[in-house]
């Protein structure tokens, strides 16, 4: 069992709130999924009913699993349902499912990916009460088992997406043609040769990556309100389950001369990573079960419908390299295979004179097909795809990504998904992480936070993918440095609190960085101090912003809220310094007679964004709602700071931060 869930002795009467909650939040509406998640207080039950609306991001697909299953009345012999290729699966490819034999196409056809084949997609009326953590409270009954994609055939046409949930799936009137039966064919005729019974047919194409697990394609009819199955598929398997896959770079130290490298595999037995001419390093093998995921009286979906097998994840350690230096690698194993050779590159040693970095919070992933699913980042794959030219340009050294990494929030198979999106740059980079609260937020966890928004993962799934540099299991905070910065990085999701372990431990470390070597101190988290936004918890704000002034910050960096956000030199809500002009119209703050850090939220790299309230704080400089992230390049007395449209490449505000 998960060893960071305890459950008080009036977990009865806690359940009784928890849907109490729900419940009345769902009378009071939602908003962005950034809004504050507040701490529980008794004092104030209501307190709570922000966090919730974090949670789910309601859509039929979402609520898929709440239909009723019954049979298909006049049941159609003719229809069928084929896949193509017809080969064992690939490990990233698109396959083409074609349903034919339809009399009369709607617009309520879909179809859905399940996996493994052999998931249960029958109703399961039994299990109401254990789905109403999806926040709808309908007298529904269930599915027993999450599709992984959907596809709804007439939405293509339209242009149109919409949010959906862990398995994918389409309307088949996402084929144009569909609608109009362009496709017809005769599958009756008369003695004469009169066609007696024409047919429709449709294609759509689904993207698959290696999951590990058997697929099989579900041809449903009358859409999410009742679906019932009119069609399978045959069982599709991967050419090779066991492959090793999505490979991402980390850091262990500061000294820039070894780097973790974490893969999926089907495979448990232990693998290698060969490195730098004939160096080989054996994997660390570790996984996590059903058993390990957090769940309350009401099971999570992590716990439940939205269980994916992880497989098995390796870890090694590269070690020898030299800082700021090209390598190459590859993984796996004669017996399962290997990757192919993959070059990266160290970053620079702490204590030197320079470091190029990128960073952005609140990425997660889109589809790359017409499917529907589970928490769709529509900014989340043009922000990669802009990096990784950074990246392949040699104009970065490592990256940041400071909480609510896959947004999967119970629904196991979207780690994978975001491993594959990220592997054009985390797999050549340093790539670093910080906890959100779609890792780590869960009732009665030991997060700070008592909202569902992690689905029940409580950060396991999490820490077993990003191990970093961290005290120990579920302490999620570390410092590391590169080049001149030193960095912060802490757990907004755990308790900051001036008696806390993380508060002692934050203040240790700021305390003993030696300025002469790395002059920039740069305090990273997940929910931001100041935001005009509002998404801002005061607890935070007032136990944890006297240990940036008294340390002196130079650059706080939060996500969160999902848009691009910059203050002045700030403490207390006050500006302490403004920003000058330099020669090249730069905004410029001179920290050589240090007043206060300056903020930036910088969530923006994927998640549906947040617009600006029509009045803004009144310490907010800038202020952008675009996908993006931001490019930081330091010397020992300069820090130069770009937020990059990720669309148009172009830079959005810069600044810049000076000392002797």
């Amino acid at each position: 069992m998960n060893p960071y869930i305890k459950f008080p002795p009036q977990s009865s009467m806690w359940i009784t709130v928890f849907l109490s909650c729900l419940l009345s939040f769902l009378h009071h509406g939602s908003s962005s999924s950034s809004s504050v998640s507040p701490v529980l207080s008794t004092n104030n039950l209501l307190d709570t009913l922000d966090g919730f609306q974090n949670y789910t991001g309601i859509s039929h697909f979402r609520l898929l699993n709440r239909r009723k299953l019954g049979d298909c009345l006049n049941p159609n012999p003719y229809i069928e349902i084929d896949v193509s290729p017809k080969s064992a699966l690939e490990d990233d490819q698109m396959v083409t499912v074609t349903v034919s034999g339809v009399l009369l196409p709607s617009k309520s056809d879909w179809v859905g990916m399940i996996s493994p084949s052999h998931a249960d997609v029958d109703v399961c009326p039994q299990n109401l009460l254990l789905y109403e953590q999806t926040g709808d409270f309908s007298d529904l009954p269930l599915l027993c088992h999450y599709p992984v994609k959907i596809v709804r055939y007439w939405e293509l046409a339209l242009e149109k997406r919409v949010v959906v949930d862990e398995d994918r799936a389409q309307y088949v009137s996402n084929d144009p043609g569909y609608i109009g039966c362009k496709e017809k064919e005769c599958k009756k005729f008369d003695q004469r040769g009169k066609c007696l019974v024409t047919t429709c047919s449709a294609s759509i194409t689904f993207h698959v990556i290696n999951i590990r697990t058997s697929i099989q394609f579900v041809f449903f009819g009358a859409g999410f309100q009742a679906p019932c199955v009119l069609a399978k598929s045959s069982i599709l398997e991967f050419a090779n389950p066991h492959k090793p896959m999505y490979g991402h770079l980390s850091s262990v130290d500061s000294t820039g001369t070894s780097m973790r490298l974490t893969w999926v595999s089907g495979d448990k037995n232990p693998q290698q990573v060969q490195y730098m001419n004939g160096k080989s390093e054996t994997s660390r093998v570790t996984t996590f079960s059903q058993d390990n995921m957090c769940t309350s009286g009401l099971p999570s979906p992590a716990k439940d419908f939205g269980w994916h097998d992880p497989g098995y994840i390796h870890s090694a350690i590269m070690t020898g390299l030299k800082p700021l230096t090209g390598f190459s690698y590859r993984y796996g194993s004669n017996s399962v295979g290997w990757s192919g050779r993959i070059n990266f590159k160290t970053p620079p040693s702490g204590g030197s004179d320079e470091l190029k970095f990128l960073a952005y919070g609140d990425m997660g992933k889109a589809p790359r097909d017409a499917s529907l699913e589970h928490y769709i980042q529509p900014g989340s794959i043009t922000v990669v795809q802009a990096m990784a030219d950074e990246v392949s340009s040699g104009n970065a050294d490592s990256i940041f990504h400071i909480g609510d990494i896959s947004y999967a929030t119970g629904f196991l198979v979207e780690w994978d998904f975001f491993l594959h999106l990220i592997s054009p740059v985390a797999s050549k980079l340093s790539y670093m992480t910080a906890i959100g609260n779609h890792e780590r937020d869960y009732v009665n966890s030991g997060s700070i936070y008592i909202t569902p928004d992690s689905g029940g993962e409580c950060g396991v799934p999490y820490e077993s993918y990003f191990p970093m540099p961290t005290p120990a299991k579920d302490k999620p905070w570390y410092s590391i440095e590169q080049g001149s910065v030193h960095f912060v990085v802490i757990s907004t999701e755990h308790d900051w609190s001036k008696s806390s372990e993380q508060y002692q431990w934050m203040s240790k470390d700021m305390a003993s960085v030696d300025r002469s070597r790395t002059p920039w101190l740069i305090f990273t988290g997940h929910r931001p101090m100041y935001s005009s936004c509002g998404s801002v918890d005061p607890r935070f704000f007032l136990q944890v912003e006297p240990l940036l002034l008294t340390n002196k910050v130079d650059l706080v960096l939060f996500g969160h809220v999902h848009n691009y956000e910059r203050t002045c030199a700030v403490y207390r809500k006050q500006c302490k310094a403004m920003p000058k002009k330099g020669a090249d119209g730069v905004d410029t703050y001179d920290n050589n007679n240090y007043e206060a850090p300056v903020h930036a939220i910088i969530g923006m790299a994927g998640f549906k964004l947040d617009s600006f309230p029509p009045k803004a704080g009144r310490w907010s400089i800038s202020r952008i709602s675009e996908f993006g992230y931001a490019r930081v390049h330091t010397t020992k007395t300069q820090l130069d700071f770009e937020f990059v449209n990720a669309y148009t490449k172009k830079v959005e505000d810069r600044f810049r931060i000076i000392r002797n």
